[in-house]
Parts: C-alpha cells; sequence; structure tokens
C-alpha cells in the first residue's frame, strides 16, 4: 500500500492528498511534524537514519518525524510515530511551525509545514531498525557546535529550525546554559 501525504496550503489549510513519494518529487508542500524528546538532564535524543531511506539515509537528526494520515490529528500520528520509531510514549507539547524547502537529492524535494512538538523522558528507546540505525543523547549546546562544523551528518529540516528550537530549549531548561 502506498503511503499519501496532506498537502496543504500556506495557512495550512488541507487541499488535497498525494503518494509521498511524488510529493517528494515534485515538491509540493504537505504536513509534517517533528518530535524532540529531552531526558531530565536537558540532552537532546538524536536518532541516525535508517542508512537504507530513501533520502537523508545516516544522517542524524531530532527524534522522530514523519507525516499525519488524512483525517489523524498532528499530534496523535506524532504520538504513533514516536512509537513505531523509537519504541516510546510520552507526553508531547506542541511548541511552533515553520515551513521550509530543501533539495536533499538531484530529484527529491522536501517542502513541508512542520509542526514541532517538544517532550521530556528518561526512557531508553527501542528503536526500529527499518527506519533507526542508531541514536544517541547530546547536550543541545554540543550539538549546536556539531550541526555548524559538520552540517553533511544532519539533516535540513534540523539545520533549518535549530534556532527556533534553542529558543523554546531555553524556555523549558532554563538551568541549561545554551550560550
Amino acid at each position: 500500500m502506498s503511503e499519501n501525504v496532506i498537502l496543504v496550503d500556506a495557512d495550512d489549510n488541507v487541499i488535497g492528498t498525494m503518494n509521498k513519494m511524488d510529493a517528494h518529487l515534485s515538491g509540493d508542500l504537505h504536513r509534517a511534524f517533528s518530535i524532540f524528546i529531552f531526558n531530565s538532564k536537558g540532552e537532546l535524543l538524536l536518532q541516525q537514519r535508517a542508512f537504507d531511506k530513501y533520502h537523508s539515509g545516516g544522517k542524524w537528526t531530532n527524534t522522530c518525524c514523519s507525516h499525519p494520515r488524512l483525517n489523524e490529528g498532528t499530534q496523535a500520528a506524532a504520538h504513533r510515530r514516536l512509537y513505531e520509531e523509537m519504541g516510546m510514549a510520552c507526553e508531547l507539547q506542541y511548541e511552533f511551525k515553520f515551513t521550509y524547502k530543501a533539495l536533499l537529492t538531484p530529484k527529491l524535494i522536501e517542502h513541508e509545514l512542520d509542526h514541532v512538538f517538544f517532550g521530556i523522558s528518561d526512557d531508553l528507546p527501542s528503536i526500529n531498525e527499518e527506519e533507526v540505525s542508531s541514536f544517541k543523547y547530546m547536550n543541545i549546546k554540543d550539538l549546536g557546535t556539531e550541526i555548524i562544523q559538520n552540517p553533511d551528518a544532519y539533516t535540513a529540516w534540523l539545520q533549518i529550525c535549530f534556532p527556533q528550537v534553542l529558543e523554546v530549549y531555553a524556555k523549558h531548561f532554563p538551568a541549561f546554559d545554551i550560550d
């Protein structure tokens, strides 16, 4: 069964659906979500995407990211995929959304209106190896340095939203120095 994405306009209104691969070939704007899970030390749980993913294989990224299904709430989809990819469940809080367009390969374009959720958990993931190659926890300040020094190791969407993630992080974890 082919997977569809929800096509949206710039205001996140649904305008249709399209096969996921077709949307990535044409660059049509579609709804997505990104999850950032932090432990009680304020470290971000990163996943390394499976190496055989059709794009961004082997790159490090936020805890989980995907697309909701038609008639599925974005937060419900976030909970579903967090469990499917990382074997985890925790409370998720919507924080912000952003739109980006990135050329991932000479033929694949990621054009997403991405809803960002934060969660806090000290549970260790139980990864789905079809989706995730590895995981690690990382200090947010060290991650910022790593993204600058080694951008090819990280996904485009993580790099694009990272400044906003830092702003929200500072509100959730004021005791941790990120300057």
